[in-house]
């Protein structure tokens, strides 16, 4: 195990290493830099003021000395200023990771809570009615487009009822009631927009192990038939869902930018589109590259698991 937690840490670390290098290119490739936009913003700057400020800012040298100078500076935790908010940036980056974190976290949970059990009923009630429902019902949340159900849910419980509030900011000094009331609808968008998925593949995974010899034998010997399920058909069924779920994470963290803009919640998503837009550069590669942190833990999250419910899968040396 350690000769595996090793191994992933140093692929880990060249994954970064690439991503970092790949994005800081990308975004300085991107056309206009900051002096640029000070000077049009300014006509009392000449060019020869835009080549000094260039100069001074280190913009004038090619890129691949500039990312250098990045680099060896993050090395020493030290990721600079952002433009926008003139604050330095994990200073910004770390409250609006949390938010988005809180919002995602909570939205995967409400999701595997209903998505799991919808699956495997209908799994184990094949072509019934409660399986004609439950797949209607997953088609149908994997079907409608995120914005539309976000405005969908404004519109009946924030405009029509008037029990929910619109916006998902909450005051600092709130209690819990009121900032479970600001999240409860962005964290029902997105919940509902992964149950569907969620549900399918749980369904898929069930009916293919319940078939299994292992099940019939396990029935033949008066297994009860929730134990059967349980003990033996879920861990196996899991195995596919957690690379979903893996999957999907990464996606939650893209798709919390549309929930994000539309219920005004100061996410890393909504920070991300708004530091690459005022060509924040420092902002946005350190965003990105904590993006790329998130969906690599929640890899070697799904490694573990897998190892974890299934007896078979070890990782030793051997």
């Amino acid at each position: 195990m350690t000769y595996y937690f090793l191994r992933r840490l140093s692929q880990t670390f060249i994954v970064l290493l690439a991503m970092s290098f790949i994005i800081y290119s990308l975004i300085g490739l991107m056309p206009g830099d900051p002096i640029d936009i000070m000077v049009q913003s300014d006509p009392n700057l000449t060019a020869e003021d835009a080549a000094r400020l260039k100069a001074s800012y280190g913009l004038d040298q090619p890129l691949i000395d500039r990312y250098w100078k990045w680099l060896s500076s993050a090395a020493k935790a030290e990721f600079g200023y952002s433009r926008i908010y003139n604050k330095p940036v994990l200073e910004i980056l770390i409250p609006r990771l949390s938010n988005t974190l809180l919002l995602m976290g909570s939205s995967l949970i409400l999701a595997l809570v209903f998505a799991i059990p919808m699956g495997i009923w209908a799994a184990v009630r094949t072509r019934s009615r409660i399986d004609f429902i439950i797949n209607l019902i997953a088609l149908g949340g994997a079907s409608i487009p995120i914005f539309w159900l976000g405005l969908l849910l404004i519109v009946v419980f924030s405009v029509w009822l008037g029990v929910l509030p619109a916006s998902a900011m909450y005051e600092q000094n709130s209690d819990t009631l009121d900032r479970i009331k600001h999240l409860t609808l962005p964290v029902l968008a997105l919940a509902l927009a992964t149950i569907g998925q969620l549900t399918r593949h749980m369904r898929a995974a069930m009916i293919e192990v319940l078939g299994e010899d292992y099940i019939r034998t396990a029935r033949a010997k008066g297994l009860r038939n929730r134990r059967i399920i349980i003990h033996h058909a879920l861990p196996n069924a899991m195995m596919p869902v957690i690379t979903v779920i893996t999957l999907s994470f990464g996606g939650l963290f893209s798709g919390a930018l549309i929930t994000e803009t539309m219920f005004s919640y100061l996410g890393t998503g909504k920070l991300i589109f708004d530091s690459i837009m005022g060509n924040d550069y420092n902002m946005a590669l350190v965003s990105l590259l904590f993006a790329t942190i998130l969906v690599l833990f929640s890899n070697f999250v799904a490694d573990l698991l897998y190892a974890r419910l299934d007896p078979r899968v070890r990782y030793d040396r051997r």
